[in-house]
């Protein structure tokens, strides 16, 4: 078995890489002690599992079966999500049907086949020559799964730099500060990088926070707030409505470098960013992350700024916390809507913890349910125009305002449907010839999209009370696969963003029609104050501080490309090296994380007064 675990880890570390000569450098060459160290974490593994069973081929047949599976979806979320399998994924698995619905059918049937073929090989082995192999007593048994629990469990502290287990991971050529998870799972291999993640910290203390430091910020920002409020008319942010629309995948193909379009796939709402606060939003994700740039839209809080190896703060930090801190917060009726199962991402938890009282999704029956849920002919998730009559309906059961936070999936992975009529071709070297299909598909998907969004956003005009509308795309598909991801690391992170109010909102000076600010490249962090500010609303401290961020400092990301987890980039879209930030703009950032620090895994000295 001990060869056995050395050929495994040579599929592993190719599943992850898909190159068969960066595997051999890997195994034979720079990272040889963190291949071997893979090999007898996975011979141990393997001891813990024929303890279980005790016998040999039963015992193959698990081992192998389950680590063929954690390749191929290893593989895909490389694919599909530039990172590797994390712990954090594990809580997708209660929707493993879901899951499912996502990967192609061919590859579902391969692997079908594969593991009913390997079973019936390792059962007819077990009753033919099962008798001939070892069979250990039961003190034995025990040892090997202690021993095998003990491995594993060890990694919990692998993040800790005082730890026995950091130091003998460090010792091997194992690290895990690289920025970019998927360049870590690369060199260390997915085992040690899966292993290395269970437990990570949330962000690291800043230089300087204790007690007396964040309530100097919090009187700095309260000052502020009161020179920003002398230009704004609105103080009670609760009689509007606002609405933040997560478009799932949506971005400007046409943007993509190496691609080409024969036709515009957005005209409708490439016009209505001309005549509205508009821009590029740098995502902290590519093909993937949903949750994460939604969690910064509505909190204000930034990726970069936590802990580089923390993949999902919806399921590793706000049920943790008490009363987080989110936009919903400030007003009196709330609600989510989400064309698909609720426990995604943990948003069931999620959103309960945030305050939100309503959440409509596919899992919720009688009054919760959505109220409309057609899909389009070839595809299966639920319309963007579905979703919007959904948000409509939620509009109209206050007479007040609301927010409202709706995140739709029309355009979500895969892009294989079978449409009858699809107009769209691409041509250039941006995608191998394999997903060109993909990239025409999803150009059709997204100017179904781009019909629905101005149909809504006319409706929202008929509307006698005052409406403002963020609606933004999330990250770009992960279909561009043959760009390399360092050299377009800025372009293959800009999607699409607009804020729009409506006419009772421009008409009353609830809103304005568009900002002349810095609004050209911003962050999903950046939503919150832009909207305040395009609602002529006052701001509390803590927006006080969002607002300054947004104008003065470069929209920022988590980073992909080098060993520091904050990617700057200005209104140009070019990246802004740290040390060229001024002193003002320093200021400004460490301001910005010694409150996220304090909000999320401090002290909370700012929570009560950051807010008045």
């Amino acid at each position: 078995m001990i060869a056995s675990s050395f050929a495994l880890g040579i599929v592993l570390n190719y599943a992850q890489t898909n190159d068969l000569i960066f595997t051999f450098q890997i195994v034979f060459g720079t990272n040889l002690n963190t291949y071997l160290l893979t090999v007898l974490i996975l011979f141990i593994i393997y001891l813990g599992i024929y303890g279980i069973f005790n016998r040999f081929f039963y015992a193959s047949a698990f081992y192998f079966i389950f680590f063929l599976i954690y390749a191929v979806a290893d593989r895909l979320k490389v694919t599909y999500r530039s990172e590797p399998i994390l712990p954090s994924d594990l809580l997708l698995l209660k929707n493993l049907k879901s899951i499912m619905s996502m990967v192609t059918t061919q590859l579902i049937l391969a692997v079908v086949v594969v593991l009913i073929v390997a079973i019936a090989l390792f059962v007819f082995l077990e009753r033919h020559f099962g008798k001939l192999t070892m069979h250990f007593h039961p003190v034995t048994r025990l040892v090997f799964i202690a021993l095998t629990a003990f491995s594993i469990g060890i990694f919990y502290t692998a993040s800790d730099t005082n730890s026995a287990t950091y130091k003998i991971l460090a010792a091997s050529g194992y690290t895990n500060s690289d920025s970019n998870i998927n360049r870590s799972a690369n060199s260390n291999g997915p085992m040690l990088t899966f292993l290395g993640n269970m437990y990570v910290d949330i962000m690291d203390k800043p230089a300087g926070y204790n007690k007396q430091k964040m309530l100097e910020i919090v009187k700095e920002y309260q000052q502020e707030a009161k020179s920003i409020n002398r230009d704004r008319d609105n103080n009670d942010l609760s009689k509007q409505t606002l609405i933040f629309v997560l478009s799932e995948s949506f971005s400007d193909p046409t943007r993509v470098p190496n691609i080409k379009l024969n036709q515009d796939p957005m005209p409708n709402i490439r016009g209505i960013k001309d005549s509205t606060t508009s821009g590029l939003m740098m995502s902290s994700g590519y093909g993937g992350g949903t949750a994460n740039m939604e969690y910064m839209a509505l909190t204000g809080l930034a990726m970069n700024q936590f802990y580089d190896t923390l993949q999902s703060p919806y399921t590793q930090v706000v049920n943790k916390q008490e009363d987080p801190i989110n936009i919903s917060n400030n007003f009196k009726t709330s609600a989510a809507i989400h064309p698909y199962h609720g426990n995604f991402y943990n948003r069931n938890s999620v959103y309960r913890n945030f305050g939100i009282q309503s959440f409509r999704n596919l899992d919720t029956k009688g009054k919760l349910a959505l109220k409309y849920d057609n899909t389009l002919p070839g595809m299966e998730y639920i319309s963007d125009d579905s979703a919007y009559n959904d948000a409509l309906w939620q509009i109209n059961q206050t007479s007040g305002g609301q927010f409202i936070n709706l995140v739709t999936m029309q355009n979500h992975m895969p892009y294989s449907n079978d449409y009858s009529s699809n107009q769209f071709t691409n041509t250039g070297a941006g995608v191998t010839e394999k997903s060109r299909s993909q990239v025409s598909n999803y150009a059709k998907g997204i100017s179904i999209t781009d019909t629905a969004t101005k149909d809504f956003l006319n409706k929202l005009d008929a509307i006698e009370k005052p409406i403002t509308i963020v609606w933004y795309g999330d990250h770009l598909p992960g279909i561009y696969d043959n760009n390399d991801m360092y050299t377009y690391n800025v372009q293959e992170h800009e999607t699409d963003y607009f804020i729009y109010s409506n006419k009772y909102a421009r008409d009353h000076n609830y809103g304005t029609t568009k900002l002349d600010d810095a609004t050209q490249v911003t962050d999903p962090n950046g939503f919150i104050p832009l909207a305040l500010k395009q609602m002529n609303q006052k701001v509390t401290p803590y927006y006080a501080l969002l607002t300054r961020i947004q104008e003065d400092v470069p929209a920022m990301a988590k980073n992909i490309s080098d060993n520091t987890n904050s990617l700057y980039v200005g209104q140009d879209s070019k990246e802004v090296a740290e040390k060229d930030l001024t002193a003002k703009q320093k200021k400004l950032i460490d301001d910005y994380k010694l409150v996220q620090y304090d909000l999320t895994v401090g002290k909370n000295y700012t929570k009560k007064l950051i807010n008045k």
